[in-house]
């Protein structure tokens, strides 16, 4: 019987509905990050809950030095391509967007449009924003448009020339009470989930406890009730990025670095094509 459930449980399209069940059972959430149609089949077919198109791809897509200059044309892009990715695969998966920088923070009824665009142009199930108390209306506007929203406090990366450095936040007393605060406003204003990004584990376990949605820890300890990370850090795509928070689960820099040298090789000794590689 508990196999038939956990079959099911596989299969089972991932809903908002289907995260908060899975906070109330116990179950942790995997997430990891996804920009391209290969890479989110992948991701979809291997079992991830969620695949969450990150503005990331502003750094390890497109080799900018912040998050900040994606656009939101950029994010329905690879919004687009992750959807058809989940799609040609088991399709369980959701497929959650960032909205972009200055996607939402002029005006609730800027950001109601924008998140409009990133649902309607893309077939995405949700959208993710950052920040507390400065973004409570347009969380409550997206929301009740009938726009599932995740959260995103802590460490927030399009912010972070206010902060002026990717160190831990919420280290003080002060910043830890708004952190609280703001996680019960989100909670609140009908975001179905929040990402915990780089904070104290401790805040991070009574955050979660203290909310009936779920966390998604980056950097937050194991006390979330998920976990998330940057597909290109866990693959060890991208080797020179190493914070304490990344575990790197393969090394396909090298692989693939080999993979290409031998290949050189091999087409400059003319071993490629061979014969049964040639019409």
């Amino acid at each position: 019987m508990s196999t038939q459930t956990d079959s099911k449980q596989l299969t089972r399209q991932v809903t908002t509905r289907l995260v908060v069940e899975m906070k109330q059972r116990g179950e942790k959430i995997a997430m990891l990050t996804g920009y391209d149609f290969t890479t989110a089949r992948l991701l979809d077919s291997a079992g991830v809950d969620i695949v969450l198109v990150g503005d990331s791809a502003s750094n390890v897509f497109a080799g900018n030095d912040t998050t900040l200059p994606i656009t939101l044309d950029e994010m329905i892009y690879h919004t687009r391509a992750v959807v058809r990715g989940v799609k040609s695969a088991t399709g369980r998966a959701m497929i959650v967007a960032d909205m972009p920088f200055m996607s939402y923070q002029l005006s609730s009824e800027d950001a109601l449009k924008n998140a409009g665009r990133l649902m309607k142009e893309t077939g995405c199930h949700a959208v993710k924003l950052e920040g507390g108390r400065a973004v409570i209306g347009s969380v409550k506007r997206i929301v009740d448009a009938g726009i599932p929203v995740m959260g995103h406090l802590g460490l927030t990366p399009q912010s972070i020339y206010k902060f002026g450095s990717y160190k831990v936040r919420a280290k003080e007393q002060r910043e830890a009470e708004e952190l609280r605060s703001d996680a019960g406003l989100l909670e609140e204003a009908g975001a179905f989930s929040i990402v915990l990004e780089k904070i104290p584990k401790a805040l991070a376990e009574e955050v979660s406890r203290a909310i009936s949605i779920p966390t998604i820890g980056i950097g937050a300890g194991a006390g979330c009730d998920g976990q998330v990370l940057v597909v290109n850090d866990m693959l060890g795509l991208n080797n020179e990025f190493s914070p304490r928070f990344v575990r790197r689960y393969a090394n396909l820099e090298q692989t693939i670095s080999d993979a290409v040298k031998t290949y050189v090789a091999d087409v400059r000794s003319g071993m490629f094509p061979n014969a049964s590689e040639s019409y």
